[in-house]
């Protein structure tokens, strides 16, 4: 039993009685806190308990020209996550975004300029055509690079795919897909 604990529970309970007028006596209000003290404590460590597990993975959060680079404390920057979305990064400009939560998962989010740049970066990605989801004003998929498990983004895909016909062209849509 914490005497902190204690002394802060009759503070607490001295400045209540005072509050609303109560009947209470200091000899009240001392056995009161001494024996609220255990059940406090154990409430106190349940809410610690289930706070920690709450937390957020702990992330590194960088921009670096207007590319907002997340990567978790606990992974390694040569882990082959790390690793590509740095290669990513310094290669291509339409990334905006990387999230590296784990050494084998990589967010990535993309700005294609174009249907052909869109068409590149899921083939680069591992990302099926047709396992995408709308999300907003993204696309989103997952695949495979370079035995990383990319979560790709793409931001403002759906206002490029409003040529229906230049997407079927490029197979990013089938003939099947209907308006």
């Amino acid at each position: 039993m914490s005497r902190a604990l204690q002394h802060q529970l009759h503070t607490i309970l001295q400045t209540a009685t005072a509050t609303l007028d109560l009947p209470l006596d200091g000899h009240h209000l001392e056995r009161l806190s001494v024996e609220i003290t255990p059940a406090i404590a154990a409430l106190l460590a349940e809410v610690d308990a289930t706070v920690t597990e709450l937390e957020p993975v702990p992330y590194e959060v960088t921009d670096l020209d207007g590319c907002t680079i997340c990567t978790g404390l606990d992974v390694d920057l040569d882990s082959p996550a790390a690793r590509l979305a740095l290669q990513l990064r310094m290669a291509q400009h339409d990334v905006t975004a990387t999230d590296v939560s784990a050494p084998d998962i990589l967010g990535l989010t993309v700005r294609p300029q174009s249907l052909d740049c869109w068409r590149w970066w899921l083939h680069r990605m591992g990302v099926p055509t047709d396992a995408l989801a709308t999300v907003g004003n993204a696309l989103t998929g997952t695949g495979t690079c370079e035995g990383v498990t990319v979560h790709l983004r793409g931001e403002g895909v759906p206002e490029l795919l409003t040529d229906r016909g230049a997407a079927r062209l490029i197979g990013l849509i089938s003939e099947r897909t209907t308006a």
